[in-house]
């Protein structure tokens, strides 16, 4: 249903019936894994005017796995991370792949 590189591969699919008997389906709940439990693959020198998207294409070689950068440094909201320039930001494995420097 989705691509090995999104956030929500593997997700179960659920179903909801309400009491009208209509069944909704919707995915399981996506929880954010905890930051040190990733694996790391380096670090990332915020440039200025550098977007989330850009750090994910560079860091990463794919703008749409931007959600990893964020998952790796604790950001609910991936603005956060694009300034001050100069921040390193961690790059990391996504969650339940072992390896890199730190597993």
């Amino acid at each position: 249903m989705f691509s090995v590189t999104s956030r929500y591969y593997g997700l179960a699919q659920q179903q909801l019936t309400l009491p009208d008997g209509q069944v909704v389906n919707y995915l399981q709940r996506r929880f954010v894994p905890r930051p040190d439990s990733l694996a790391d693959l380096g670090t990332y020198v915020v440039r200025p005017l550098d977007r989330i998207d850009l750090i994910a294409y560079r860091a990463l070689g794919d703008p749409e796995l931007s959600w990893r950068v964020a998952d790796a440094n604790g950001a609910m909201s991936p603005d956060e991370l694009e300034t001050p320039a100069g921040r390193q930001l961690r790059i990391t494995l996504p969650a339940g792949v072992p390896g890199g420097s730190s597993g």
